[in-house]
């Protein structure tokens, strides 16, 4: 007779992990294939039935991942740092990198960097986002809840920055925030690369330059 098992729990313990991770799997795909369809075909021509196809489910698998709004907001989270629902960017790898340099000069080149490589992945479903909140009230309310998130995340960056002296300090902290918003949105990104033919290098050195000269002290 086989052995029995000391715990009754184990398979069962087993079989739901199992579970998880197929769904996790399956969640992905199914972002993974939103986030492509939308910076190609935009929101509105992005249906719950095309997700499905391009993911390789079922229609009723994509319905469970929720709403078409859900899998827009799930996709730019994603697209931009790998992770969905961090609030802090400071938690993050990339915070955490910002923190640890000890010269301005470095840390200008990281944030140059980070802000050109997020909307590099994240411009064409930045459009998208911006179209679909618009007519989606979920998405407006989105757009409008991660315009302040930004906010809040540069000045996390900017109050520790400015503890080691390297903010200029002779306008309001709070101008100096507005500006590197200003610099490092995906509007200013857009317009630069899509409506004026930039490269995204060209923006990567124009917004270095822009820092230099308007956000770190001289």
């Amino acid at each position: 007779m086989p052995r029995k098992s000391i715990s009754g729990k184990a398979p069962r313990a087993y079989r739901s992990e199992l579970r998880q991770q197929q769904a996790e799997a399956t969640r992905n795909r199914v972002v993974s294939a939103a986030a492509e369809l939308f910076a190609t075909d935009g929101y509105a021509r992005t249906t719950l039935a095309k997700i499905a196809a391009a993911a390789g489910v079922s229609a009723e698998t994509v319905q469970g991942q929720g709403p078409k709004a859900a899998l827009m907001i799930a996709a730019v989270e994603q697209a931009a740092f790998g992770v969905v629902g961090e609030e802090d960017i400071l938690n993050l790898d990339v915070g955490r990198a910002l923190l640890a340099t000890g010269d301005p000069e470095q840390t200008m080149d990281l944030v140059a960097n980070l802000v050109t490589d997020v909307h590099e992945r994240t411009g064409q479903l930045g459009l998208a986002l911006i179209g679909g909140a618009g007519t989606d009230p979920e998405l407006d309310r989105y757009w409008t809840d991660l315009a302040a998130s930004i906010q809040q995340q540069n000045r996390r960056i900017l109050e520790a920055l400015c503890d080691r002296g390297w903010i200029r300090d002779d306008i309001p902290f709070e101008e100096v925030v507005e500006t590197m918003v200003v610099l490092g949105s995906v509007e200013t990104y857009l317009r630069m690369t899509h409506r004026d033919g930039w490269s995204a290098d060209a923006y990567r050195r124009w917004c270095r330059r822009m820092m230099a000269e308007t956000v770190f002290a001289r």
